[in-house]
This record gives structure tokens, C-alpha cells and sequence, in this order.
């Protein structure tokens, strides 16, 4: 159990009674479909429109987490061009954050379609699939989210070549993602 396992079981739950369709993915989807790294928060797309949100921070701030008061405020940030609220919670003298992604782009809504279902932490949940997370650690582009990705093609051996490239030049990444087949193809030979 780490200090991530309790906010996400307590989200997974939220989503799940409300009947909000959601996936995880961050760090805690690379330890499920890659290898286990340390990760400092919780990350979920959901399909939840934005008029709905006072209704998830109700429901989350009764479960004891905290909004931030400019997302409480109707705020909502922009990460990589996808839209992102934020909560949070108080773990051990540490806070941690909740990211959630708001599923309003074409690609945000099809990563929630394959959407798979996995153990993570004791909990069976809605993870997003390998390639969706290679897509996603492309697009965030950080060194740590390159090594993720050799990670994932070792654990996960072939992926869908053509889904990725699909989606990797609306994305804006097809440069990154095919230097990332060639070192996924270099470490495995």
C-alpha cells in the first residue's frame, strides 16, 4: 500500500457510483502496464461535462479532499491542451494532488472507449490502454515519460503500430512516437 493507494481506491469509488466514465493513467498506469516508478499523484481522464464539476467537488470535499479554491471557483487549467481540475489531500504531512483530465478532445474520448480493465492497488479498475499511455507520455514529453515508454514496450512486447500512428500526427507527435518505435525495436533486439 503507498500513499496513492487510499485517493485512488476513494476516486475510483466516486467515479464508479456516479456512473462517470473515467480511466486511470500517470504513473500509476505505468506500474500496471510497464514497471513500477515512484509517483507523487493520482491521474484519471473522465467523461464528465464542466457544468457537472460542483457536483464531483461536493461528493469529493464530503469524502475529505480539498479543491483548490481557483478550480473551486470554476477554473479549469490546461495541460498539453487538455483540460485539467485538480484535488487534493493531505497524506502523511505531504499533500497530494488528484489530476483530472476532462475528456472533450476526439482523442480524449476514444482513449476512454479502449479503456481496459486491470488490478491495480488490490482494486479492479479502469486503466488506459498501453498505447494510450505511450500516446500520452509522448505528448507530455518529459524525460521520465521517455523511460516510461521503453518500460511499456518491454513489458507489454507488440503494440498496435498503426493505432498509435493514427493518433500521433493529429497529436502532434509523430516525430517523438517513431523515435520511440526505433528504441523500443533497438532494446528488444
Amino acid at each position: 500500500m503507498t500513499d496513492l493507494t487510499a485517493p485512488f481506491r476513494d476516486f475510483v469509488g466516486i467515479f464508479e457510483r456516479a456512473r462517470i466514465p473515467y480511466v486511470l493513467m500517470g504513473g500509476m498506469a505505468v506500474a500496471a502496464h510497464g514497471l513500477p516508478r515512484p509517483t507523487h499523484d493520482v491521474d484519471f481522464t473522465i467523461a464528465l461535462p464542466r457544468e457537472r464539476l460542483s457536483d464531483l467537488y461536493k461528493t469529493a470535499t464530503e469524502a475529505g479532499y480539498t479543491v483548490p479554491e481557483a478550480f473551486e471557483g470554476g477554473w479549469v487549467d490546461e495541460v498539453a491542451g487538455m483540460p485539467l481540475v485538480r484535488l487534493q489531500t493531505w497524506v502523511r504531512g505531504k499533500t497530494i494532488d488528484i489530476d483530472i483530465f476532462l475528456a472533450e478532445s476526439r482523442y480524449q474520448q476514444e482513449l476512454l472507449k479502449r479503456k481496459v480493465r486491470v488490478h491495480v492497488e488490490g482494486l479492479e479498475a479502469w486503466l488506459v490502454s498501453p498505447e494510450d499511455l505511450v500516446l500520452l507520455k509522448l505528448i507530455a514529453g518529459r524525460p521520465r515519460d521517455y523511460g516510461d515508454i521503453v518500460d511499456i514496450f518491454f513489458v507489454q512486447g507488440q503494440l498496435d503500430e498503426s493505432y498509435l500512428r493514427r493518433w500521433a500526427a493529429p497529436l502532434g507527435i509523430a516525430d517523438r512516437l517513431e523515435e520511440a518505435l526505433r528504441d523500443a525495436k533497438e532494446q528488444t533486439q
